[in-house]
């Protein structure tokens, strides 16, 4: 495997070549939180495909194909859908506020007071995101190298630590465009085509395996339910996802570009799923589902071949984990750490600004890695993510941008009877049960309704202010934090 092995190794030294670069564009907070906002349709398109396709959309996806077959490509099907739904609605009006976080925008529409609390759920969910995307490194280095888990997360958590920290968003957008080409040579164009072609055709895997196999909704109604209310609403709403929104350099690249990239992730939907559906053909006892996409890509591919595919799903794994990173560590500082000092407000030099927001990005890796370390069920961790970031979040954000009446004390109440009730509803039906994040939605926006009309309308200031942050219109100097309109009295 020495060709395979030099394939991975010049891809991982690409990556921090890439990290230097973007460490010489990154002088100013707005290029490293956000590129500048300046990216323009292709590069946009292509980053947005590669942070929101990662290691569970590849590996994952690969696995419920093999368990399911078709119906499998549910999962990642439900991501690009949520993509389609935000570029289209909402990501034109999302990218001319100006701002870099959710939670800057929930103060903008609330006028202040709903930033720190949302700020906490929010880096809760980034930091489990990072997490499961580093734990992935393992199960990669593992079939490269046939390395020590501890060692393959730190290894490949250092990879990502290292060059997000020196470029901030620039390298990771440069690296997320090297990522998306690999993914779509490697998936798309090299394994999808040779797992048919070993499985025999359409027509030998047809003959080989059961019907529901081919059934489109053999997955399950509330499965498929379930998918599309974690991750087609958690796409709306994840600061990793609107942080790359916040780079476009307009609201039509914000738009058109996403609309691209979500069109995209429904075809690599379907096409993991094919590939692991492939795979139970070849490998029918395989004992996890999950070690399909790793086998058939060991056993069936060609050299040189092998290792671009592997370089592949380090690539979707790379990709998330720096997204989730860049996010947790944006979310922790501006959000939390900023707030909780009284800086929200106060701006700082741009040396300042690159400096603290890359120690933080330092610190939340070294956090992360060790986090990973220490956990083993990704989809569990997955699970508490994506359960508090819907459960405690969607409801504000969608009503401040749907729902002008809806008020502060109706966010916080929703964000913190939502957040309190899923917790504890996993802790009562278990963590990978659906009813926490049922009805845990649910009581977000009884809370959200019943409170909003029960208090003071949101100010007229605060709303014409809103209102013109919507249109393009009214933000301040960008390097400057968001500031908004005091609520009067």
């Amino acid at each position: 495997m020495a060709v395979d092995y030099a394939v991975i190794v010049v891809y991982l030294a690409g990556m921090l070549g890439m990290g230097w670069w973007g460490m010489r564009r990154a002088k100013s907070k707005s290029e490293f939180l956000v590129a500048g906002r300046r990216l323009g349709p292709s590069m946009y398109s292509g980053t947005m495909a590669a942070i929101v396709l990662g290691g569970a959309s590849t590996i994952g996806g690969v696995g419920l194909g093999y368990k399911y077959g078709l119906s499998g490509a549910w999962m990642v099907f439900a991501i690009g859908l949520g993509l389609l739904a935000l570029s289209v609605f909402f990501s034109a009006r999302i990218a001319r506020l100006k701002v870099y976080t959710v939670s800057e925008m929930l103060d903008l529409r609330y006028g202040g007071k709903a930033g720190l609390i949302s700020g906490v759920v929010m880096w809760a969910y980034t930091l489990m995101l990072a997490v499961t995307s580093t734990i992935a490194y393992a199960t990669i280095f593992d079939v490269l190298f046939d390395m020590n888990r501890t060692v393959a997360i730190i290894l490949g958590g250092s990879i990502v630590v290292a060059y997000s920290t020196l470029g901030g968003m620039w390298s990771i957008t440069l690296t997320d465009m090297v990522q998306f080409v690999v993914k779509t040579i490697g998936v798309l164009l090299l394994l999808l085509p040779i797992a048919v072609v070993k499985a025999g055709g359409f027509s030998e895997m047809k003959a080989k395996l059961p019907t529901e196999y081919f059934d489109p909704l053999g997955i399950g109604g509330e499965t498929i339910f379930t998918y599309v209310l974690i991750y087609t609403f958690g796409m709306l709403i994840g600061q990793d996802i609107w942080q790359r929104v916040f780079t476009a350099r307009s609201d039509k690249v914000a738009r058109y570009g996403g609309t691209v990239a979500g069109t995209y992730c429904l075809v690599y939907a379907l096409a993991g799923a094919v590939i692991g559906t492939a795979a139970k053909v070849l490998y029918p006892t395989l004992p996890n589902a999950d070690d399909a996409f790793a086998t058939i890509v060991k056993d069936e591919l060609p050299m040189g071949v092998r290792g671009l595919v592997l370089a592949a799903a380090l690539a979707a794994v790379m990709s998330t984990s720096s997204g989730a990173l860049i996010a947790c560590a944006t979310v922790a500082n501006n959000d939390i750490w900023s707030r909780l000092r009284g800086l929200a407000s106060r701006g700082g030099d741009d040396h300042d600004e690159v400096r603290s927001n890359r120690a933080f990005i330092l610190v939340m890796g070294v956090g992360v890695i060790c986090i990973a370390i220490a956990l083993n069920n990704v989809i569990e961790a997955l699970t508490v993510a994506y359960n508090l970031l819907v459960g405690g979040l969607l409801v504000p954000i969608l009503g401040g941008l749907l729902w002008k009446r809806g008020t502060v004390h109706g966010a916080l109440a929703s964000v913190t009877v939502g957040g309190v009730a899923v917790i504890g509803l996993m802790a009562w039906y278990g963590i990978l049960a659906n009813e926490p994040v049922y009805y845990g939605l649910l009581l977000s926006l009884a809370a959200y309704v019943i409170v909003s009309l029960a208090t003071k309308p949101t100010d007229a200031a605060v709303l014409a202010y809103w209102r013109e942050r919507l249109a393009g219109r009214g933000a301040e100097e960008e390097e400057a934090p968001a500031e908004p309109v005091a609520v009067s009295s």
